[in-house]
């Protein structure tokens, strides 16, 4: 378990609880979720569900992936999948809107390692590096990935080599993030 990427994560989660707690007077909320099982839920109103953060119950790592590929992934990556459970929250960095990636319940964290696998074999497919994304972008092209070479935090197109460094490690990168509701 990388503590600082652990620390940093659940830093920002209660962030982002305590911004909804002000603005709201409840729990984070989502339509996407709605009827979708989880530990997450709290409760439900007409179409949404209110969850709060639970702690990950499986075994704390992403190694399905590791073995589909042949490869060692950064324990960052790991521990950014496995420390919790919550739903995917808005933020900013350095003013770009971006929605980071969750894990909703144990059924969700396959299809997010399936999706992990599809993405680095498509990646070694065209002969990129390998990332692993942790967030969306506007921009369907864009994605916010950690690189598994350097664990840097980058933008990148995908398809493509396009990359930006944002910061230097994921840590870093989710200390900087602010809640966007």
């Amino acid at each position: 378990m990388d503590n600082q990427t652990a620390e940093a994560l659940q830093a920002f989660t209660q962030r982002y609880c305590e911004a909804w707690q002000r603005e709201y007077d409840s729990w984070p909320r989502s339509e996407d979720l709605y009827s979708v099982p989880s530990p997450c839920t709290v409760s439900t109103a007409g179409e949404a569900v209110f969850w709060q953060p639970q702690p990950f119950d499986l075994t704390p790592n992403v190694n399905a992936v590791e073995r589909a590929l042949d490869i060692v992934i950064q324990q960052p990556l790991h521990t950014y999948y496995t420390t919790q459970y919550a739903g995917d929250m808005s933020a900013t960095f350095m003013g770009e809107s971006l929605l980071l990636l969750q894990t909703w319940s144990p059924d969700d964290f396959r299809r997010v390692q399936e999706n992990l696998i599809g993405h680095l074999v498509t990646q070694k497919r065209l002969k990129l590096s390998p990332t692993l994304f942790i967030a969306t972008l506007d921009s369907e092209l864009d994605v916010l990935s950690v690189c598994n070479l350097t664990g840097e935090v980058v933008k990148e197109t995908l398809g493509t080599p396009t990359r930006t460094v944002l910061s230097p490690s994921l840590a870093s990168f989710l200390n900087q993030l602010d809640p966007r509701l």
